[in-house]
């Protein structure tokens, strides 16, 4: 491995509470490399532009909400998970792959914080590019995948593609685990929560990929109801992780990241 320093970037709508620059510059500072990394907030109006910078001036991006379906237009190539997923978080400029470490991401999360999810009754809210790989994910880890979104003909579009179980009502209870995929509890409606207490009836466990603020009206209500909760801030730095092995081309470490993680953790969130 060569590299010695890497210029990266994230493009979102909002990423201006982002804790991506520090993870990865963190991360790659662990592995000796240096890193420059600069965060494109920008709107439908922008996005065109802010993507030809991205790939003419960096080493490689991030995607976020809601640009990991419309990024995959500017691209040769799209591999491995992004492909089952139909969303890219992860580029390398130098061919103009798209990459998605999202799911495995989100896997290694839940493990690591001991929460089951094989034959598990799943319902993953929203269908965007972190909902279906959250549901694709957890489907191939073999749990029994729900999902909800408001527009029916999208909803039914990507469950089957996907080859889950649409629902037409994220109220009725029942599922083991509920998982908040949507941007709903962050940013302009903070404190919002896209689904009432009788959604977490009968469930074990509430994630929300969300984690500023720490703790979602989504997950205050959860665990209100007695549910075990959990943010999206370990998901962030496992993905992250993933995405940083693609950019440096060496193969992933489950120990080495999940060591590169209680030490991020004991630095920044305790």
């Amino acid at each position: 491995m060569n590299v010695k320093k890497l210029r990266l970037g994230l493009i979102g709508k909002d990423v201006s509470k982002s804790d991506s620059e520090r993870i990865h510059i963190f991360i790659l500072g662990q592995m000796g490399i240096e890193c420059e990394y600069e965060r494109f907030s920008v709107g439908k109006d922008g996005f065109d532009s802010a993507m030809r910078t991205l790939l003419g001036d960096f080493d490689g991006f991030n995607i976020t909400i809601p640009y990991k379906r419309d990024a995959m237009e500017y691209l040769d190539e799209i591999v491995g998970d992004a492909v089952d997923y139909s969303a890219v978080n992860t580029v390398l400029n130098g061919t103009r792959t798209g990459y998605n470490t999202d799911g495995i991401g989100f896997l290694q999360m839940i493990r690591s914080y001991g929460i089951e999810y094989a034959n598990k009754k799943i319902l993953v809210l929203g269908g965007g590019g972190s909902g279906r790989s959250t549901a694709a994910a957890l489907k191939k880890g073999g749990a029994q995948v729900y999902m909800y979104q408001r527009n029916r003909a999208a909803l039914e579009e990507t469950c089957d593609n996907l080859g889950i179980t649409p629902i037409d009502d994220p109220e009725q209870g029942g599922f083991d685990i509920i998982i908040n995929c949507t941007g709903v509890g962050m940013h302009d409606s903070e404190g919002r929560s896209p689904v009432t207490a009788a959604a977490f009836s009968g469930a074990e466990s509430a994630i929300d990929l969300i984690y500023v603020p720490k703790k979602s009206e989504f997950l205050r209500l959860a665990e209100e109801q007695g549910l075990k909760i959990l943010n999206g801030a370990a998901m962030l730095f496992f993905q992250a992780y993933y995405a940083d092995c693609l950019y440096l081309d060496i193969q992933p470490n489950e120990k080495q990241v999940e060591e590169l993680y209680r030490a991020y953790e004991k630095k920044y969130l305790e």
